[in-house]
Order: structure tokens, then sequence, then C-alpha cells
């Protein structure tokens, strides 16, 4: 049976375009691992901060921000986000001043925030106001009932294995069968341009990058859990408190291709050591370590809208580090555009999205 819409991908923007087409029409997704949000979706930094990231993802991030407070009971809970830098480090410091619009504090109010930093060498810190705690796993799971309220299917261990142009849409191949739909939605995370190449449509040129992570003790068994998101001035490290613990990144974006992350143990070691520079207590042990991949356009905006050449084949791409907190508007965009309505975000941003910009 031909449905109406068919998602490759289970991650967030996958699940979330689920749900918002399921009152639009009959859905199927696809996701290949055993279980949702295996990837980039499952190992993300989880945090909402509306002024991060490129002017169309910020507006996407300020349209998403009454869902993620409001729907279901909400999704968000403080967290507050602090930049510190040292001395040498101020023309970077400036940078993030302005750009992320946050409010230079002392460093004895930087101490009072995080009480493992070095008085020695922090000079400069700065506060943002507007960042929270995002439960990824209820967003995603509110999300997935929605769908399967409405009589989304929603299949794992389900890989696209072929995808075919057929008179009526696509069929795509899996080993749970092959599934036809009108419109086939291309949410596939690291692997969007291979599902594009699979389907016969040229790839745009998204580009996967992994950042390791680390799970280390609370420093001195000193209770963390009010100490903001903290990074290093040019995003050159961050730590934020996880479950009575801290999840330290290197912050870095390393090219790679797609495929399951893992963390490069010198390239976490170097990130450590950046992160060791700003506080009183060395990193002694690791609890965890793991890595992901932040996939994006080569302008690092979000692509979302029919491919130009075949307008049955709808790019839900790119969402780099901004995937859980833009996928309440991304997912109202996509779903507005497949049915013909007015968008709900101003135009300039619709077309700033829109795959025809990199064709």
């Amino acid at each position: 049976m031909t449905q109406d819409f068919l998602i490759v991908g289970g991650g967030i923007a996958g699940v979330s375009a689920a749900a918002r087409l399921s009152h639009l029409g009959s859905v199927t997704l696809l996701e290949g691992e055993a279980h949702l949000a295996h990837h980039a979706s499952g190992r993300s930094a989880a945090l909402y901060e509306p002024r991060y990231g490129a002017p169309p993802v910020v507006v996407l991030s300020y349209a998403s921000k009454e869902h993620l407070r409001d729907a279901n009971g909400g999704v968000l809970s403080p967290r507050g986000m602090m930049v510190v830098a040292k001395a040498s480090d101020e023309a970077a410091f400036r940078h993030d001043l302005i750009t992320m619009q946050l409010t230079q504090i002392s460093p004895a109010e930087a101490l009072a925030k995080m009480p493992s930093l070095n008085p020695d060498t922090l000079a400069f810190a700065a506060l943002g106001d507007d960042a929270s705690d995002i439960d990824t796993d209820r967003l995603l799971q509110n999300f997935a009932r929605e769908a399967r309220s409405n009589g989304a299917q929603i299949l794992t261990n389900a890989r696209a294995d072929a995808i075919t142009r057929t008179a009526n849409g696509w069929a795509v191949a899996t080993a749970k069968g092959t599934f036809e739909a009108r419109v086939l939605i291309n949410a596939a995370g690291a692997w969007v341009d291979g599902v594009a190449t699979m389907a016969g449509i040229a790839p745009l040129g998204f580009r996967p990058f992994r950042r390791s992570m680390a799970r280390i003790p609370a420093p001195g068994g000193m209770d963390v859990s009010g100490w903001p998101m903290t990074f290093g001035a040019g995003e050159t490290w961050y730590s934020k408190p996880d479950a009575g613990a801290l999840i330290v990144s290197p912050a870095e974006e390393h090219p790679t291709t797609p495929h399951d992350a893992w963390p490069d143990d010198m390239v976490l070691a170097e990130g450590l050591a950046r992160y060791e520079e700003m506080v009183r207590e060395p990193v002694s042990r690791l609890l965890a370590s793991w890595a992901g991949l932040r996939t994006f356009a080569p302008d690092r905006v979000l692509v979302i809208g029919p491919d130009p050449r075949d307008p049955a084949f709808f790019w839900l791409a790119g969402q780099g580090g901004y995937g859980f907190q833009t996928s309440p508007a991304a997912s109202a965009l996509a779903a507005d555009l497949i049915a013909g309505r007015q968008p709900q975000i101003d135009a300039a941003t619709v077309a700033a999205l829109a795959p025809g910009r990199l064709v």
C-alpha cells in the first residue's frame, strides 16, 4: 500500500517530522538502528541556547521555545550558560560576549557559579540566562507518541538498502520489506547525502564532524547540580553537569565520514587539558567517554524543503548541534511546506533554509 509520507531517519528530526505529518496523512518512519536516536540525537549535549548558531538557526530556536517550554508539560529546566577565559583569550571572549549577547560578570561572580574554577587563571567571564537543559528523551518520546497516536508506523532495524523512483512516488527496500510513499523525507542525519544518492538525487555537500565527550567525577565531590554549562572562550571546551558528575568536551570539529563515532583519545586528552587550565583540580579519571557526529551543510544552516529538481524528495537535514532545540519549529516548517500552508516563520528565513540555495 502506498503511504503519503516515508521518512528515512529516526533521530529527533525524523521523529518530530513524523509527529507533524501524521496530522496530514499516513506516515512510515524507517530507522536503521535497533532503537531511535542512536547516533547524533542520542549523544547530544541537551542544551537549549537560542542565540547559538547562524541567524536562520536562531530564528528556528526562538520559534521552538514555546513548544519546548509548554507542550506536554515542557522539557526545559533552568541551567544557564557561562563563558570563561584567560587573559590571553580576551579577543575570543569579547567575540563571544557580543555574538551570544552575554552579560559580563566578575571573576568572583563566576567562581560563585562554578567553585572549581581557578582564580589564578580566570580573567574574564560572562553569563547567559536563557540557556536550559532539554529532556531529550522525553521530547523524542512525546513526538513518537503523537505520531503513533495518529497511526504512524515507526520501524527500527529498517535501514534503507535501495530507493527507487516510482510512478506514484518512492519505494524504499529494507530488511523488513519494501515501503512506498508519495513523498520521501530525508532525515538521515550524517547519511543524508548517501540517501539522496541512493534515490538518484544529487547530494548537497553535507559534512559530518566528530565531537568527543568525557564524563568525569564531580570536582572535589562538590554538588555540581546548579552549575551552568560552561564554555572556554571561542568554544575550545565545555563542561556541563550530568547526574552528579560533569560532562567535559574538547568541542572539536573533526571532519569525518558517516559512521558510528567513537572518541579520539589524543583529542580528548588535549581538550581535557584546556579545561584543566581553567580549574583547580586536574582530571584523574574518566567515568565514560563517547563521541557523536554533528552534520552541517556547507553554510552551516539547516536544509528544510523540497529538492528543486524533484519536489517529492524533501530535505530535513544539516541540524549540526541544533537538532533538539530547533526540532519543534523545523518539523512544523516541514509540515507547512509539504501541506502548502503559509509557514509560521518569516519568508526570508524559509528561503535561507531552502535546499535550492545549495543546488
